[in-house]
């Protein structure tokens, strides 16, 4: 099991590895991708049982769905670095005929990727469904998903989200990345939501609440707490609260690295901030 100490050095490279891969192409989401760098390597380092001989029936193993597919970036970085492809693949990232497109794709079939998530909203229903043949077949491991609060303005998701708790689909924890920002600006100006955790608890689920959604102890306590409120009748939701762009100071506190890459000297100081730990692709 790795200490604390690894999963933070663990983190720092993939933050060198999501702005080296966006800022190669000149394209994709770094924002997004580092305020999830510790919650998708706590999930993929420690939590989650699963196997990296890749099958996607995924029978008797934890599942994870990325909904929010354009933090692309983030979720390849960790797969290669958890041993699902080589690390050398990540300089392909949104190249021609490369199997790391901008959304994650399934017609290439990369190990880790269960769905094409380019449309937003719909990863719960898709995580629904595996949840219940989960059920069905008397397999007792968890289906994890992640969402972007922006993406909560799609009313799939609240379809999903209602039929999860009528169903009792509780072997599904669903966490939002509550950065409070989107493409054009806060949550608050593009479309205010209120308050989510009153909105998820009238929709029947049970939800816990991560204010330092980028702090490795926390992400770790949060996620072992929601584990143990499943098999309860419930879905489970964690309400993340992180910072996009986290770990490279000039991309935090604002939603203008939602979708832009950084130019040559912005590459350089954002490495710097995050010196190699695992060695570069």
């Amino acid at each position: 099991m790795p200490t604390t100490q690894q999963l933070q050095e663990f983190t720092q490279q993939v933050r060198r590895d999501i702005v080296r891969m966006v800022h190669a192409v000149n394209s994709g989401h770094p924002g997004g991708s580092l305020g999830c760098a510790e919650f998708i390597t706590c999930l993929y380092q420690e939590v989650m049982e699963y196997s990296t001989d890749f099958k996607m029936d995924g029978n008797n193993e934890d599942l994870f769905f990325l909904s929010n597919g354009h933090i692309s970036p983030v979720f390849y970085s960790v797969l290669a670095h958890s041993g699902f492809f080589p690390v050398a693949e990540l300089a392909t990232f949104r190249k021609l005929n490369t199997r790391l497109q901008g959304h994650p794709t399934t017609h290439d079939h990369l190990p880790g990727i269960r769905i094409a998530s380019g449309s937003l909203g719909q990863g719960m229903s898709v995580a629904i469904g595996a949840a219940q043949a989960k059920k069905l077949n008397q397999d007792d491991k968890i289906v994890y998903t992640l969402h972007g609060d922006g993406e909560l303005q799609e009313g799939q998701i609240w379809e999903a989200a209602m039929y999860a708790s009528a169903k009792k689909v509780d072997n599904l924890i669903s966490t939002i990345d509550v950065n409070e920002k989107q493409i054009d600006g806060t949550t608050d100006q593009v479309l205010a939501m209120g308050s989510l955790k009153a909105k998820f608890e009238a929709f029947g689920w049970d939800v816990l609440e991560v204010k330092e959604g980028n702090n490795i102890e926390a992400i770790l306590s949060g996620l072992a707490d929601a584990k143990s409120r499943t098999g309860k009748g419930k879905p489970v939701c964690i309400l993340l609260y992180t910072e996009m762009g986290n770990g490279i100071d000039f991309m935090m506190n604002t939603h203008a690295w939602h979708g832009k890459a950084p130019n040559d000297a912005q590459l350089a100081e954002s490495l710097a901030q995050n010196p190699e730990t695992l060695g570069d692709y």
